[in-house]
């Protein structure tokens, strides 16, 4: 079990040590704005990538942004409209903890279902700690989530019908800037996928503890996370 802490600006270089990328078909459940899917398509131009979103403006942005050797599609990690096993690596990038409470099982089944035999699943997931994260809890307190979602990868890998075996373990933080309260307010707290019911109240109640972390050139933070590489076994 592989197991390290460091500061880590890009989080495709955690990935590449990881896992080979070279001409691989790579899934991404909840891809989002998939940035780190676009970098690694551009390393690595001989993989194929298409990735899954929710999120119906996010998904028309991801189209209005085409890149060579990427598809983007509408759907869940729940039901995935795929055929079995056609995939060598699936991401799970701060997404799982998004899934249902109740569907965290099936969409991890389903992942290994559309998996080529010994093919990856590389789940990061934000940890629940950290200054960023004591200010992001007042107004998405995500303790319960991330924490199922952790579970949810236990019982994927430890269950006596478990799909996966766990083969690597990364912790690492990440930087985190803001140039100010108004791009936290936009980024953090009205992202497209999810009505937080922001109101002005909320928006003085956060920013005291924001403007603690201020400084000339905006905040900086680290966001504390956890990789858990799974590779498909059954």
């Amino acid at each position: 079990m592989k197991s390290h802490i460091e500061l880590v600006n890009n989080e495709l270089d955690v990935l590449s040590s990881l896992v080979p990328l070279h001409a691989a078909r790579i899934i991404e459940l909840g891809c989002g704005a998939a940035a780190l899917a676009r970098e690694l398509t551009q390393r690595h131009p001989d993989a194929s990538y298409v990735g899954y979103e929710v999120d119906l403006i996010q998904h028309g942005r991801n189209l209005q942004a085409p890149a060579a050797g990427m598809q983007f599609e509408v759907g869940g990690a729940e039901k995935i409209p795929q055929a079995d096993a056609q995939f060598d690596l699936a991401l799970m990038l701060k997404s799982l903890h998004h899934v249902p409470l109740d569907s965290m099982d099936q969409a991890l089944n389903e992942v290994a279902r559309v998996l080529k035999p010994e093919g990856f699943l590389y789940v990061s997931e934000p940890l629940y700690e950290g200054a960023l994260n004591d200010i992001v809890k007042l107004f998405n307190d995500e303790g319960l989530v991330r924490a199922e979602a952790q579970k949810a990868v236990d019982r994927a890998t430890e269950s006596p019908q478990a799909r996966f075996a766990e083969v690597a373990r990364v912790r690492f933080d990440m930087p985190v800037h803001f140039q100010d309260y108004p791009q936290f307010e936009q980024r953090m707290m009205r992202p497209t996928y999810k009505d937080h019911g922001i109101d002005d109240a909320m928006i003085e109640r956060v920013r005291a503890p924001f403007e603690v972390h201020c400084g000339p050139d905006g905040a900086h933070f680290v966001r504390p996370m956890l990789v858990r590489l799974l590779q498909r076994i059954r």
